[in-house]
């Protein structure tokens, strides 16, 4: 028998010696009346020679434990953060100090008791009663004060969150870079809304869809892989400021940039173009810049990055000669362009035409380049089904993408309004996709039907989430901004059988 079960038939037994005693190791319910770092913070100036400090009443989970005899102290670790804990046999009573032998790190505990502070400066909570709450019946992590394994960190992310404190503050900062861009919006007029997450018919971003099956309907839907179409027609509408911040999903390869299930805002403004939405872009990394960091700087992976507009713009085309020193003649072609991919070892599949060949070279030779926010505008109409063309080149579209640490952040366009154009666009797609595009989709009939009863000049825009999470909590993978990445199924794993199982 391995060292793990030994360690978990043993807290089984100490388990059924609490239950024979009379004691409930899984209560309902404990009124909690402080934090510790509330208590850290408040009670900073309490001095040693307070005996008897405030009463107060914590929860939280064992960290550490040690025994000297007739007393016994241990760390209690809740959502905020840590405080040290003193249970006396004097104090507690016999019976009740009996129990600190059933003790483990990784139980639950409630502590009533008065504050002090050590004779080495830590504030403590010298407990009058203490109540199990949870008897954790395995032992964490051998390096729990450090747990590095990925595979250990991401499939039970729990344990990360206990043992790596710097983890949940991530998340923290998450959801507070969420609440900020719901306030940004909310503060200009946006309305949020909500779309449908699976779909009739997949559309709104080039991507490969996951396909579901609704049994009563007898009905194959999509999981959406963007909320554009449904958006868009609430600009139709009368919504003339929508956002979503929404989760999509798109059938493609994981990496340290992707995840097939994300987390997107996306926002439409009526009477705009693509330029507004642009000052729009950098007004929002400033505002968030500003409110998360207290500056328009950030650190992001050894660089700083630097958020205070104007942001350099260059159009796709401009970014692959300057930065990329490809020739601008060559690229002038089909033919050339497919070369050049060649050369660099860009693959081509027959069926794309120069402007889906320039996109592949841009992703392969500039995109991972951009540190500092940089925008990339007027792409060619063929990667931008959705967008309006420019007035003086029909084969380029009003549309940018942001890019900053590297990583495209967000996507966005002045949108085609004219149905007639937009017909011929998807059709244009279909014949794509019968030459082998799985990236491109069929004919939506009703958003076509939409368009028709006239939708007003727009601009709208996607901003990946999880990517402005990385730059913001410097993470180098997106992995680290996601609670629950996408694995494939552990087999045989540990932490995947149940406790009979382990013993």
């Amino acid at each position: 028998m391995d060292e793990q079960n030994v360690l978990v038939r043993e807290r089984l037994r100490k388990l059924e010696e609490l239950e024979r005693a009379g004691v409930d190791p899984y209560p309902a319910r404990f009124t909690v009346r402080h934090l510790a770092a509330d208590l850290h913070r408040e009670y900073a100036a309490l001095s040693e020679e307070q005996a008897a400090g405030p009463e107060v009443v914590i929860a939280g989970r064992l960290m550490s434990l040690r025994s000297h005899g007739k007393a016994t102290f241990a760390h209690l670790q809740d959502g905020s953060g840590r405080i040290q804990i003193y249970i006396v046999r004097d104090t507690v009573g016999p019976e009740a100090y009996e129990l600190c032998k059933k003790l483990d790190v990784g139980d639950h505990l409630g502590v009533e008791g008065s504050l002090f502070r050590t004779k080495t400066g830590e504030l403590t909570v010298r407990a009058r009663t203490f109540q199990f709450l949870s008897k954790s019946l395995r032992p964490l992590p051998e390096k729990w004060h450090g747990l590095t394994d990925v595979e250990t960190r991401f499939r039970q992310r729990y344990l990360d969150l206990i043992a790596n404190r710097p983890v949940a503050d991530t998340f923290r900062k998450r959801s507070r870079l969420i609440a900020e861009i719901r306030r940004f919006f909310d503060e200009r007029g946006f309305l949020e809304v909500e779309t449908p997450m699976m779909q009739a018919m997949a559309g709104g971003a080039m991507a490969r869809p996951f396909i579901t099956h609704h049994n009563a309907l007898d009905l194959t839907l999509y999981l959406r892989i963007a909320p554009e179409l449904y958006l868009k027609r609430l600009i139709v509408g009368g919504f003339d400021r929508v956002y979503e911040i929404n989760r999509s999903f798109r059938n493609e390869g994981v990496s340290t940039q992707h995840n097939p299930e994300f987390t997107m805002l996306e926002f439409y403004q009526a009477y705009a173009d693509y330029h507004d939405l642009m000052t729009v872009t950098e007004e929002l990394l400033s505002h968030l810049a500003q409110a998360m960091m207290g500056g328009q700087e950030i650190p992001y992976q050894g660089q700083r990055l630097s958020f205070a507009p104007p942001w350099p713009r260059l159009t796709l085309e401009e970014a692959l000669v300057k930065l990329a020193r490809l020739d601008a003649e060559t690229l002038s072609t089909e033919a050339g362009a497919r070369e050049t991919a060649r050369r660099h070892g860009v693959i081509s599949v027959p069926g794309w035409g120069r402007g889906k060949i320039l996109g592949e070279l841009f992703d392969a030779l500039v995109g991972p380049t951009l540190h500092q926010p940089t925008f990339i505008i007027d792409f060619p109409t063929e990667l931008s089904p959705l967008a309006k063309a420019k007035a003086a080149d029909a084969a380029v579209v009003q549309r940018f993408e942001l890019y900053a640490g590297g990583m495209e952040i967000a996507n966005a366009y002045s949108e085609l309004n004219d149905p007639r154009e937009q017909r011929a666009r998807f059709l244009e797609q279909l014949g794509r996709r019968d030459q082998g595009d799985l990236e491109t989709h069929g004919l939506d009939e009703d958003y076509l039907l939409a368009m028709e009863y006239g939708m007003p000049p727009a601009a709208g825009e996607g901003i990946g989430i999880d990517r402005l999470a990385m730059l913001f909590t410097d993470s180098p993978s997106i992995r680290e901004v996601i609670l629950f990445p996408l694995m494939r199924p552990a087999q045989g794993a540990q932490g995947e059988r149940g406790t009979a199982d382990a013993v």
